[in-house]
């Protein structure tokens, strides 16, 4: 399929609402032909120095539009794509182009499964002292709260390709047990370096009990 591109060094996934500030020329025109014409448009993650895989996205609302022609947006994620080719300009066009395939996604998971992560989340929340608002089970998929539980930027690419629920969970629980593991440490660290500035009773040793 052929779709305009507005690369950028970010990760939407599917579902998720996304704000963009335009003011490049190229995109401009780029989202006039949205307005116009109802097409959507792909923005695929730069990231070391290449482009392969991205999100599309669908204009939802002009929030703001500025005198200089700039323009807040709030668009929409929809479904995650692979790069195939890639034009600095479609035909006439100022802006970005080119073929993509997307790819094939399921969100097919068991409730049993989503708790896991969810409690994982909790504990995490918990941990760090930050409110966490309960999410029912079937209200929750991995993409969620994939921004808020300390992804990196690579990790996030990373979870964009995996097309199966099922995997995508794995994916964020494995994090999430590794993550708890660390912050526990953190803390036992800090104990004990509190610990260590404190007056303690030692108890001698007798010396006559150490075979030398």
């Amino acid at each position: 399929m052929k779709l305009p591109l507005f690369p950028l060094k970010s990760i939407f996934f599917p579902g998720e609402t996304v704000p963009l500030h335009i003011f490049e020329p190229r995109y401009k025109q780029l989202i006039h032909d949205c307005r116009k014409e109802a097409i959507t448009f792909g923005i695929p993650v730069y990231i070391k120095n290449t482009i392969a895989y991205g999100t599309e996205v669908q204009l939802v609302e002009v929030v703001t539009t500025y005198d200089s022609g700039a323009m807040d947006i709030m668009c929409v994620a929809r479904q995650v794509f692979k790069v195939k080719t890639f034009n600095n300009q479609i035909g006439d066009k100022l802006y970005a182009g080119g073929i993509v395939e997307f790819l094939e996604y399921d969100y097919i998971s068991n409730e049993g499964q989503k708790e896991k992560v969810l409690t994982k989340i909790q504990e995490l929340y918990s941990m760090m002292d930050i409110p966490f608002a309960l999410i029912k089970p079937k209200n929750f998929n991995s993409f969620k709260l994939a921004h808020k539980i300390g992804l990196s930027f690579e990790q996030e690419y990373e979870l964009l390709q995996i097309p199966k629920e099922k995997d995508r969970l794995v994916f964020l629980e494995k994090h999430l047990i590794d993550t708890l593991f660390v912050l526990t440490v953190v803390e036992k660290t800090k104990e004990a370096i509190k610990l260590n500035g404190h007056f303690k009773n030692f108890d001698p040793l007798d010396f006559e009990d150490l075979n030398v």
